[in-house]
């Protein structure tokens, strides 16, 4: 294998806001070998060059409004002596830019057009339906009335979503038509607050029939859309109308039949939006036996699920991810993952302000924790309306899926967190 960070020139890293990426990526990139390309809004409103200023693997942070049309080809044209190494998206909106760009400077990357699909769940669901993958019943709506026909269409519950946000924004499971109009009102509130540029992003909504059954994603890494690494990882939601994710938990345990099942179908999603290069985090539910997509992303999995696979594998994933995308050979996974890891995270049940936070040094002692998660004495917290809602989260690992589970709700327990109520809007 070449060596990881060995390349010519400088990775090039979409949408890390917050800098934080940076510690990681000095495992293995060189100094001064990383650029960062955000939304200059998203840089002030997460003070990134102050964060990301004093690390000694950034080579260069670059303003760019990456989300409009035409930014990677402008951005190419204005940065032309880069000549990068590798380009990686981190987020769901610096896919499509990220493969473009890759395009133009000559390196691997997913394709533009397959991150065009994957990115607008409208374009998703046309692109793989027609290549014979289950999915949901899901239509375009614009408004109350739209929803409410489909509704009794369908004759049942309903998901209402956009199709072009992430992290669960926008999103509500709708049981009755008499709440229709309220849930419309709620779903269309979609500012993501520091984590986005300011300007509008046009409102995209769909409604789709709702799936009963176990949820799972698909954690795959592929060059020239065969396999390099697939795990398959279970999902837990939190009760209520919100379908926000409460656990994780790696590998997911399944029997192999499905493993395989699950795999085999991303790959086909994957063929049909005609991917070529890099990493997708595909999410499934299981209804009736048969799998039918929720989503699939162009980019690595949040939520720590990465964490989770390093852990369970032994594998750092994400620096052969680099490597992958700087045209090097990646070093190959494990046969198989040798133990199991879960994140399990708590909400608040009403907005407020955090007065205290207590227990994380017991979390830390529970056997098999290796790390928690919580917000700070002084932060705001928000009722659950999207992942960003989440208060607390304890990652373990164990000899089984059982064990690891355990690990992480025994240390979850152990975390007390103390809420002055108020009515809070996130900002």
């Amino acid at each position: 294998m070449a060596d990881v960070g060995g390349g010519a020139g400088p990775v090039i890293v979409v949408g890390a806001g917050a800098g934080g990426i940076l510690s990681q990526l000095a495992k293995f990139q060189p100094e001064r070998s990383v650029v960062l390309v955000e939304e200059p809004e998203v840089i002030r409103k997460r003070n990134t060059h102050k964060v990301a200023g004093n690390s000694p693997t950034l080579l260069q942070l670059i303003e760019c409004e990456y989300q409009l049309a035409g930014a990677a080809d402008a951005m190419y044209n204005e940065h032309r002596d880069l000549r990068p190494s590798g380009i990686v998206p981190v987020v769901d909106y610096a896919v499509p830019f990220a493969a473009r760009l890759a395009e133009r400077y000559g390196v691997p990357g997913a394709g533009f057009g397959a991150a065009t699909v994957l990115r607008d769940k409208r374009l998703m669901r046309k692109v793989t339906a027609a290549a014979g993958i289950p999915n949901p019943r899901s239509v375009e709506v614009s408004g109350p009335e739209d929803v409410k026909a489909f509704m009794a269409e369908v004759g049942g519950p309903i998901v209402l979503k956009p199709s072009n946000r992430r992290a669960s924004v926008g999103t509500k499971i709708v049981t009755d038509l008499g709440d229709v109009d309220v849930a419309w009102a709620d779903c269309i509130q979609q500012d993501e607050g520091m984590f986005t540029p300011d300007r509008p992003m046009p409102l995209q909504m769909l409604a789709e029939s709702f799936l009963r059954g176990d949820e799972y994603s698909v954690e795959l890494m592929a060059r020239g859309g065969q396999p390099l690494f697939a795990g398959v990882t279970r999902k837990y939601l939190f009760d209520g109308p919100r379908p926000i994710e409460q656990g994780h938990l790696h590998p997911a345990g399944t029997d192999p039949a499905l493993t395989d099942r699950l795999i085999a179908d991303t790959l086909r999603v994957l063929d049909a939006a005609g991917f070529d290069t890099g990493f997708v985090h595909c999410e499934w539910m299981v209804e009736d036996g048969v799998p039918q997509l929720v989503e699939c992303a162009g980019r690595m999995a949040g939520d720590w699920i990465i964490d989770l696979i390093e852990i369970a594998w032994g594998y750092d994933a994400v620096a052969a991810y680099y490597a992958l995308m700087k045209g090097q050979e990646p070093p190959a996974p494990p046969p198989a993952a040798p133990k199991a890891a879960a994140i399990w995270m708590e909400r608040a049940m009403a907005g407020g302000e955090v007065v205290s936070v207590d227990g994380v040094d017991e979390a830390r002692a529970v056997p098999g924790v290796r790390t928690v998660i919580n917000v700070n004495a002084g932060d705001k917290v928000y009722e659950l309306r999207s992942s960003w809602d989440r208060i607390a989260g304890v990652i373990a690992e164990g000899a089984t899926q059982d064990d690891a589970l355990d690990a992480a709700k025994r240390g979850l327990a152990c975390v007390q967190i103390d809420i002055r109520s108020s009515v809070l809007t996130p900002a």
